[in-house]
């Protein structure tokens, strides 16, 4: 049986590791109420396996239960070697009545991650 060529296994795990860049996975949130009870910040991680301008997490968004958007945080580059990263979103204002929101993130290649409900 022959065996491949180093160079095919390199190009390989090459390939490989570009394909497996998933989808951004938000690890953990925190939020802190302003002291009118008004306004929240939210200091979110996201993991992404991000390899460069053309396939990073670009934003996380924060929504109603119902799916209304109700705040954007942009990412404006990549951070390839800031794994898991946080960022901020300040003054995000809720609506009354809501207990909890979701969170989500978005890359520039699969789109969105999964939802993680938090409680304020």
């Amino acid at each position: 049986m022959a065996f491949p060529s180093p160079l095919y296994v390199l190009a390989f795990c090459l390939i490989t590791q570009v394909s497996m860049a998933n989808e951004p996975i938000i690890t953990n949130v925190k939020i802190t109420t302003s002291s009118n009870q008004k306004t929240h910040d939210f200091h979110v991680s996201i993991l992404h396996k991000d390899i460069g301008w053309d396939h990073y997490a670009d934003r996380f968004e924060i929504l109603s239960p119902e799916g209304k958007i109700l705040a954007t945080r942009i990412l404006a580059h990549p951070h390839v070697n800031e794994q898991p990263f946080t960022r901020e979103k300040y003054n995000v204002s809720i609506p009354k009545g809501l207990h909890g929101v979701d969170v989500r993130a978005h890359d520039k290649v699969h789109g969105y991650g999964p939802k993680v409900r938090v409680a304020l």
